[in-house]
């Protein structure tokens, strides 16, 4: 390992290229000088991507790796160790190449052990559940929906023994924060302002700062509290954002992030650079990035404006608002308008509570058009199980108000003339871009904003959009040469918040990553791709009647998106076998083609 010792009296940026990591010692003649310096390796190593270390040289304990023989040891190795004399503390022990090291066990996002993921010879080191993906050389995190990075320990051999060095607290720790670049002397007009406060704008900000960016950061979002793990309040009705927030205040302060929370943006000029809020203040930016996310649906049908209790599902608030409506004790007759992913989470949710639920879709199964017949089938077959009821091929009349309380709904009637009780009604009938303030600029029939590959807006200079948005040009399996997309995931919204913030810190543009998303319906399901083109198949590898299946989805001979329930990591396989244009054909797969066992290219 290259050791590089530096003697410094003043903050300073170095540059390097350098074939391995370094260590760093910073001080000088008289002080040590706490001074953060930023190293990037890159260029002769192409394992290295953006990772910035700072360390200090001193003589550390060592520990034995125990539970692997180092015969073992060859390029894309994974397993877990023991680290001798703490206990069962484990380690996740990776070569990748020649670099071998030890990095925390568990996915930095929600715990997931990561040697039941997946390794690529590049060092891309994959979640199995939500597809987080961190740098296996360094621990950098790279691809959402963590935030936090995984330490990493550089592994020696010693005889027959593998060792590292390291202090004993950083070994016991679940993760590390990524290493940032605040500004420190950055001009007041150096401004990237950021509108919204989920997934796209907690990755446009985080990632500015891990890619180097020093300039001024300012956020702009309606929510009365820092970006919150959004996907989390279908799944339970999350009603403390303290409970699912990403970052506090104070750690977005300690980034030099200026969040203002509770502010609506009512306008935006584009020639001027300034944005504008509905209470008339004005934020100059230099770049802006629009992420403000979507808006749900309301039914245009009789009562669903007027009355009480009838819902959507898209902040704290309305969670909040569910449950003080039908409470958490059970016994409520809902009905759910919608058999989409939210609709359906939201039900397996207040039937574990025993609530009366009933689900009314307009599909023959539901998520019929995203998942097929089968898939949506299985699906439903779930739920059944846990007693709630479907009413399929459906289309709603009305909303008609309690015979009690006329100001709150009672019932909902269909226009084959059934009618269903209800104490409460939730809709999961889709969202719109949320995009009322965008002017000057012509938009797609669905509201969304137009981007290129770099998600700058079409048209506008220094203008971004991302995540539920953004229209932007598709590159995966099955995509046209005009192929465009608009994605609702948490996972792409936080994904093009990285790749802008690395086009506007470093001018690259980051590439295609591969859509991916998931869903808690009684059992996790896993997808990655997307059928923006359309498919024409589904292949099913094991047994829908189980929950424990794979479902490919064709265009022809091409798998464009591959769907799972019980068979961790293979969608995750697949989203690297899709980025790297190398997954089997439909006629492969048939003949009994195995996706686990195909190398993903460098």
């Amino acid at each position: 390992m290259d050791r590089i010792v530096f003697a410094v009296r003043s903050p300073l940026k170095l540059k390097l290229a350098a074939k391995r990591p370094a260590i760093v010692q910073v001080g000088g003649a008289s002080t040590v000088l706490q001074t953060l310096i930023r190293i990037r390796l890159q260029a002769s190593n192409p394992l290295i991507r953006h990772c910035f270390h700072t360390a200090t040289v001193s003589k550390m304990p060592q520990y034995k790796l125990t539970g692997v023989d180092k015969s073992d040891l060859k390029p894309t190795f994974k397993q877990e160790v023991t680290v001798e004399g703490l206990g069962d503390t484990k380690l996740l022990l990776v070569q990748v190449g020649q670099n071998i090291t030890a990095l925390s066990p568990r996915c930095t996002h929600y715990g997931a052990p990561l040697v039941k993921g997946t390794l690529t010879p590049s060092g891309r080191l994959k979640c199995p559940w939500h597809g987080a993906c961190f740098n296996a050389v360094t621990g950098d995190i790279e691809d959402a929906p963590a935030l936090d990075s995984l330490n990493r320990f550089l592994v020696t051999i010693d005889g027959d023994d593998l060792v590292i060095e390291a202090e004993e607290s950083k070994i016991r720790e679940f993760s590390r924060a990524p290493t940032y670049t605040c500004k420190q002397a950055a001009l007041e007009d150096d401004v990237v302002v950021i509108v919204g406060g989920g997934s796209g704008a907690i990755g446009s900000l985080e990632a500015l700062r891990e890619y180097g960016y020093e300039g001024k950061i300012v956020v702009l979002s309606k929510e009365s509290y820092p970006p919150i793990d959004r996907t989390k309040l279908s799944k339970a009705l999350i009603t403390d954002p303290n409970k699912i927030a990403w970052r506090t205040i104070e750690f977005l302060k300690g980034l030099d992030v200026d969040f203002h929370p509770s502010t609506v943006v009512k306008g935006i000029d584009f020639e001027k650079r300034f944005v504008e809020t509905d209470q008339g203040r004005i934020f100059n930016y230099k770049k802006v990035i629009l992420a403000t996310g979507a808006t749900p649906k309301i039914l245009p049908l009789k009562g669903f404006k007027e009355l009480g209790n009838i819902f959507t599902i898209r902040t704290i608030d309305t969670a909040k608002a569910i449950v003080d409506a039908v409470g958490l004790e059970g016994g409520k007759k809902i009905v759910v308008i919608g058999s989409s992913f939210i609709g359906m989470e939201v039900a397996n949710f207040l039937v574990g509570k025993k609530h009366e639920v009933i689900v009314v879709g307009m599909e023959d199964v539901p998520m019929e058009r995203v998942m097929g017949k089968l898939v949506g089938a299985s699906f439903q077959s779930i739920l059944e199980k846990k007693g709630v009821k479907f009413y399929m091929k459906a289309s709603v009349e009305a909303a008609e108000p309690s015979s009690s309380n006329p100001s709150l709904v009672g019932s909902v009637t269909l226009k084959d003339g059934v009618s269903f009780e209800a104490d409460a009604v939730i809709l999961g009938v889709g969202v719109a871009p949320a995009t009322e303030y965008i002017r000057h600029i012509p938009l797609e029939r669905d509201g969304s904003v137009r981007v290129d590959e770099s998600f700058q807006i079409n048209g506008v200079k220094d203008a971004y959009a991302i995540g539920d948005i953004a229209t932007y040009p598709y590159e995966g399996p099955g995509s046209l040469p005009d192929s465009v997309v608009r994605i609702e995931h948490w996972n792409v919204a936080q994904n093009s918040g990285r790749s802008v913030a690395k086009h506007i810190a470093t001018g690259e543009t980051a590439g295609f990553f591969t859509p991916i998303f998931w869903s808690a319906l009684g059992l996790q399901l896993r997808y990655c791709g997307s059928t923006v083109s359309g498919y024409d198949d589904v292949v099913i590898d094991g047994n829908l009647e189980e929950n424990k299946f794979v479902a490919y989805y064709t265009q022809g001979e091409t798998v464009v998106a591959v769907a799972s329930m019980q068979r961790d990591p293979i969608v995750m396989q697949c989203s690297e076998l899709m980025r790297t244009h190398a997954m089997p054909s439909k006629t492969e797969l048939q003949n009994g083609s195995d996706v686990m066992k195909i190398q993903v290219p460098n």
